[in-house]
């Protein structure tokens, strides 16, 4: 498989969580270590956020506010400075994904692959992104350009990985071990 580097995107502002999604406990590890870990336990040559740092391997967000796409290429540009060619982009409001959810995307023949109906998580080869790709653009309109394959997924996956923008999201993800 081709190295590639993980693009964590935690540039949000959580507002319908109410508190910021990357720091909440999920079973005793923070949203974004876990999803760093995950990231790594998959083969990621590099992970790092876009957006905060918590502590990891980071790129500011070029342009804060301007929605996701503003961190996946703030971290393209940084995954292409360190020599890799592909990226595995991961939602830090997704801790609950797992390696088995992540395999069929890692697979996939360039230039990636995305889940039907939702964006993130995907990997992407570098070079298919758009040249005129901004950070405003919606997920959507990235994944369309840069010729992703869309694969299906069942419901079950399909709620790990859309994650918790909200608490009842996360008590639903999280089950009853919720820590608050």
């Amino acid at each position: 498989m081709t190295p590639f580097g993980a693009i964590i995107l935690t540039g949000g502002a959580s507002r319908r969580m109410g508190a910021d999604k990357a720091s909440l406990d999920w079973d005793g590890q923070r949203a974004v270590d876990r999803v760093a870990a995950l990231a790594a336990a998959v083969g990621a040559a590099r992970v790092l956020t876009a957006g905060r740092a918590f502590g990891l391997e980071h790129v500011e967000d070029p342009e804060p506010g301007a929605g996701p796409v503003a961190g996946v290429l703030g971290g393209a540009r940084a995954l292409v400075a360190h020599g890799l060619a592909r990226a595995l982009v991961l939602a830090v409001d997704a801790p609950t994904v797992t390696a088995d959810d992540l395999a069929p995307l890692l697979a996939a023949p360039e230039p990636g692959a995305f889940y039907e109906g939702l964006p993130v998580p995907m990997v992407v080869a570098l070079e298919a992104l758009p040249p005129d790709a901004e950070p405003g653009w919606p997920l959507r309109r990235l994944v369309e350009r840069a010729g992703l394959v869309a694969l299906p997924c069942d419901e079950a996956v399909r709620l790990r990985l859309r994650g918790a923008n909200t608490p009842e999201e996360r008590a639903r993800l999280a089950g009853p071990k919720a820590s608050h």
